[in-house]
């Protein structure tokens, strides 16, 4: 924002009748973008539904009851909007009043932070269109909120791009900063999305979850697979009762363009603001009001949508984009960034390597390194899945690693502090440890490994690429048909990276047939090991120079960052704990790319949240994973506070706070039943760091205090 409205010349603007930049009313036409479809809108009266919340407000959003559907089978589009918020917003907030919700956070918090004793629900106007090039293929969902308070006078837009491979409500989280400050929030789905091509029933999602055939849908599907009519009949017959998932195989790697589609969402928002606000100029035109130099532009979310936000900013030749705050982002690194990390005195010896690299290193060891004594007490180690089933095809893991020479030790115990040690020596720090049993409990690497590693590599449903693919799965764990009930509800429900909403990574090459991947076998070990040949596959398609691999480093290639956020304002948030998007392979060598990279126009600053990691999800869930409530802080905090100093920067020139290592309290007390949050427990950043806490840039290096 380079020329902002003033309150005065707002209020001349509409008593005059002219538009809010002074011109006469015959300014310039607001044009539709080339690349939208048609657009829908609709308007929320803030009582009865909203944007926020879809009409549940702070306290259905904290219910651990899920919203209804009149029939399970046919759920509305009203329906799923409302549960898709209710999901998304859950699964990126910790919703219990120990936690914070209703106090630090939480749609009753007003944006200057009081705490009050309504419902939060906020009116405006929501526009969905497609980002359209024509073929139907590509598709990618728009949203565009508009609340009733938004001001003419200080106009905003804030980016809230999905987190995950969620759906388009994926950030809503973050959305919710935005429009309480009276901005337009801008959301996409980024070219991946939750609800899946059922090739069973030949069904596909639309743009508002509700299903339909391909031959219904046609170009409107959300997504359907590239496939020939002989193609799937022959796919349905060797291996039935698949899905196909937008994310893995749209064979258009979308992480390449999440940059662009962010890019777009922005373009929509000043659509949408001047068709709302503009000044008519009849025959339906209306005039150009609000531009990138009148409104003040935020890229944010989390994620993979934090890795977006980054993206969109390195990739705005058009100035449209402000300034930047993300929490937690995935950022894929220069092939060789010619960075040091140091953390205190010791130089960390690998850092800056892509998700596909770090997660299919933990696809490998992360299941074995969870049994490891040094993490006794870590949550599910010993109080969930893990002495049952899951402890036995761990130990099982390791012991297959040994047999396959990628581990030296010889008992259970050992081979599993070996693994830990393997992870920490790749990147991983010692804090994030304690939730290694989690992600291995509930499949994250392997799920992330292979929807990327098919994305990347622009692989088809038809390739099962290292023998893997998607399906609800029998109590016996062989593929079956998906529950029609799921399948109807899954764009709600369902996370776009499986395992999610009922449907089961499989590995196709177990001996006896495709099984569920978690207890699968291998076929060179005869082992229930979890998959370890699978695993194994994924790591070459990093490691390898076969074709495949070549493919998948290509795609990889087409995603990296550049460091360039063109001097604008911006903060990173992240948790020294994150275990999925380790800290030394994406925020701390970028914060040194970006200072090599821009030289003293660098605005970027660093915080590096202790006792934070990466699912605030989880730390509301105490009756499931206790310990994440006694063990760790919610990230959301932080997110909102740099929303806060990124705005305080560009509206009244606020410093923002220095790169540093905040340190935070943890609830302690019993796992489970942690005490509640409070504010001492989550410290605002500070202006002036002390001297161990400040984070420090010198040439290539930085330099993060213990």
């Amino acid at each position: 924002m380079r020329f902002p409205l003033t309150a005065l010349a707002s209020a001349l603007a509409l008593g005059l009748g002219l538009t809010a930049c002074g011109s006469d009313g015959n300014g310039p036409v607001n044009e539709k973008p080339r690349f939208l479809g048609v657009v829908s809108s609709v308007e929320y009266d803030g009582v009865s539904n909203d944007l926020l919340s879809a009409g549940l407000g702070k306290t259905g959003l904290q219910s651990a009851v899920p919203p209804s559907y009149a029939n399970a089978l046919q759920p509305t589009a009203a329906e799923l909007r409302r549960a898709a918020i209710y999901n998304s917003y859950r699964g990126l907030i910790d919703t219990t009043a120990a936690g914070g919700y209703g106090t630090l956070y939480g749609p009753n918090v007003t944006a200057a932070g009081t705490v009050t004793t309504g419902e939060g629900l906020i009116a405006g106007g929501e526009y969905t269109a497609y980002s359209d090039d024509g073929s139907g293929l590509q598709n990618v969902t728009l949203v565009v909120q508009v609340p009733s308070t938004f001001d003419r006078a200080n106009p905003c837009i804030v980016t809230a791009t999905s987190s995950g491979s969620r759906g388009v409500y994926g950030a809503i989280s973050t959305g919710e900063w935005g429009l309480k400050k009276g901005c337009a929030v801008a959301y996409t789905d980024k070219g991946t999305g939750s609800a899946g091509h059922d090739l069973a029933t030949n069904t596909v999602p639309l743009i508002d979850g509700t299903r339909a055939t391909v031959s219904a849908a046609g170009t409107g599907a959300q997504f359907k697979a590239p496939l020939s009519a002989s193609d799937l009949q022959a796919l349905n017959a060797s291996t039935p009762n698949r899905l196909a998932f937008k994310h893995a195989h749209s064979q258009r790697n979308p992480e390449k363009d999440w940059g662009k589609y962010t890019l777009q969402a922005v373009e929509f928002a000043f659509y949408v603001l001047n068709q709302r606000l503009g000044t008519d100029l009849g025959g339906g035109q209306r005039s150009r009001v609000f531009d990138p130099d009148n409104t003040l532009v935020i890229a944010s979310s989390v994620s993979n949508g934090g890795g977006a936000a980054i993206a969109a900013l390195e990739q705005d030749s058009n100035g449209l984009i402000d300034g930047l705050a993300v929490a937690e982002p995935a950022i894929e690194m220069p092939r060789n960034p010619n960075v040091v990390v140091k953390r205190g005195s010791t130089v960390q010896g690998v850092n800056s390597r892509t998700l596909l690299d770090f997660t299919t290193y933990a696809h490998l060891y992360a299941a074995c390194a969870a049994l490891a004594p040094e993490l006794a007490g870590s949550p599910l180690q010993t109080t969930y899945a893990l002495p049952t089933v899951y402890g036995t095809i761990a130990a099982y893991r390791c012991n297959s690693l040994k047999t396959r020479g990628l581990l030296n030790a010889t008992t259970t115990s050992a081979q599993a502090s070996e693994s830990w040690q393997r992870l920490r020596d790749y990147g991983w720090e010692p804090e994030a440890g304690s939730q290694l049993a989690t992600l291995a409990s509930f499949e994250v690497a392997p799920a992330v490994a292979v929807t990327f590693a098919n994305a990347l590599g622009r692989f088809g449903v038809q390739d099962h690429l290292c023998g893997y693919s998607f399906a609800a799965t029998a109590p016996t764990w062989e593929p079956t048909v998906m529950s029609p009930n799921a399948l109807a509800q899954m764009y709600a429900n369902g996370n776009g990276v499986p395992p999610s909403a009922g449907v089961q990574l499989v590995n196709n090459q177990s001996p006896k047939g495709p099984t569920r991947d978690l207890f699968s076998t291998s076929p060179s070990t005869g082992l229930p090991d979890m998959n370890l040949d699978g695993a194994n596959c994924l790591r070459n398609l990093v490691t390898g120079v076969d074709a495949a691999a070549q493919r998948v480093n290509a795609g990889i290639d087409e995603t990296r960052r550049n460091g360039n956020l063109r001097g604008k304002p911006a903060v990173i948030v992240h948790g020294r704990s994150d275990p999925l998007l380790p800290v030394n392979h994406t925020s701390r060598p970028y914060l040194a790319l970006n200072k090599a990279v821009e030289g003293a126009n660098s605005q970027l600053s660093y915080l590096e949240v202790t006792n934070a990691q990466h699912f605030d999800g989880f730390i509301g869930l105490p009756a499931v994973l206790p310990g994440y409530d006694s063990r760790f802080v919610p990230l959301h905090v932080y997110l909102n506070r740099a929303l806060d100093s990124v705005y305080a920067k560009l509206k009244n020139g606020t410093a923002l706070p220095p790169s540093q290592v905040v340190r935070t309290t943890p609830r302690g007390g019993t796992a489970g039943q942690a005490p509640a949050l409070t504010a001492a427990n989550v410290p605002a950043p500070s202006a002036s760091p002390a001297e161990a806490d400040r984070i420090v840039l010198s040439g290539n290096t930085v330099t993060i205090p213990d």
